[in-house]
């Protein structure tokens, strides 16, 4: 039986097997407690993130938390700190935020009497398989950064528009940051199955002990795989600031030509404009086309030379 305890004012429990507590109130506290015999741990228990705060036994009871991950498209991801109490009789799962993930699960298993370690199996499996649709998506978004970086049609493009390069960092970042809450959780999911094979391994069925196995292997090869998206985005973080330290390093040569270029002509334009009596181009009549065409000439001589040496 699933039940969640939406009516305080039912508090008859027995036989229910899964409790979902989202948000509880003192009132819905105080019915499992006093059904159960066990405690309900509060949010700031849940959101510890000593070891021996989140994997504990107390009266023959696993108290167990991990903090879960809430994913809303393209905003900031939301870590919910859930608790989990697994005894040979109850699963109580305290939550304070909605979650899709519990309802489809409750709606999976809500076919008939369950004991509670399976479905406790199954709601790890289901946050597993969360936690890899994640990590598909983010993958995703790496590989469509990936092609607007390396694609050599996009570099020239890439180089001259600042706003896409700080939008890519800015979407890598966020990737980083996803992957650091999704290791986070794969960690503490693991920690929960191995603490459950160990410390209830009297009251678990061998195939629910084997199941159990199979999520911590599943979660190793999760691990495996958002290491190698770290390190994606370490590497596109720095090809996205390598093109930015090019484009900075063209405008400066640009410069630096520009700079050097435009100091000849504007030393002639300076002495010839001087004016002095005794300068003999004064009283010349080519002496203006003459200062015209050094100009022009001391211009070019530089820019021909930078273009030999191959900087234009």
């Amino acid at each position: 039986m699933l039940r969640a305890l939406p009516d305080t004012s039912d508090n008859s429990l027995t036989g229910a097997c899964w409790i979902d507590i989202v948000d509880p109130i003192p009132a819905e506290i105080a019915a499992f407690e006093k059904t159960f015999g066990l405690r309900v741990p509060a949010k700031e228990e849940v959101s510890e993130i000593e070891t021996t705060s989140r994997l504990r036994v107390e009266h023959g009871a696993l108290y167990m938390s991990a903090p879960l991950i809430l994913a809303t498209g393209d905003e900031p991801w939301i870590v919910a700190p859930t608790g989990f109490v697994l005894s040979k009789t109850a699963l109580l799962t305290v939550r304070f935020v909605q979650s899709a993930i519990f309802d489809s699960v409750r709606k999976e298993l809500n076919v008939g009497p369950l004991a509670p370690t399976v479905i406790y199996v199954c709601v790890l499996e289901e946050l597993v398989d969360h936690v890899a649709d994640l990590l598909e998506a983010s993958s995703q978004a790496l590989d469509d950064a990936s092609h607007l970086i390396f694609r050599r049609e996009n570099l020239r493009r890439l180089s001259r528009e600042s706003s896409l390069l700080r939008q890519l960092l800015v979407r890598t970042g966020r990737t980083s940051e996803r992957m650091a809450h999704i290791t986070y959780t794969l960690v503490c999911l693991d920690r929960m199955a191995k603490f459950t094979i160990e410390r209830g391994r009297e009251w678990l069925e061998p195939e629910q002990i084997s199941r159990l196995q199979s999520v911590s292997a599943d979660i190793a090869s999760l691990e495996q795989y958002a290491e190698g998206l770290v390190n994606r985005i370490q590497l596109l973080q720095d090809a996205a600031t390598g093109i930015i330290n090019v484009a900075q390093n063209e405008v400066m040569k640009i410069l630096t030509i520009a700079s050097v270029a435009g100091i000849p002509p504007v030393l002639v334009a300076g002495i010839y404009g001087m004016n002095f009596k005794n300068m003999p181009e004064l009283n010349w009549a080519w002496g203006y086309p003459f200062a015209l065409m050094l100009i022009v000439l001391t211009t070019l001589v530089p820019l021909i030379w930078f273009k030999w040496k191959d900087w234009i």
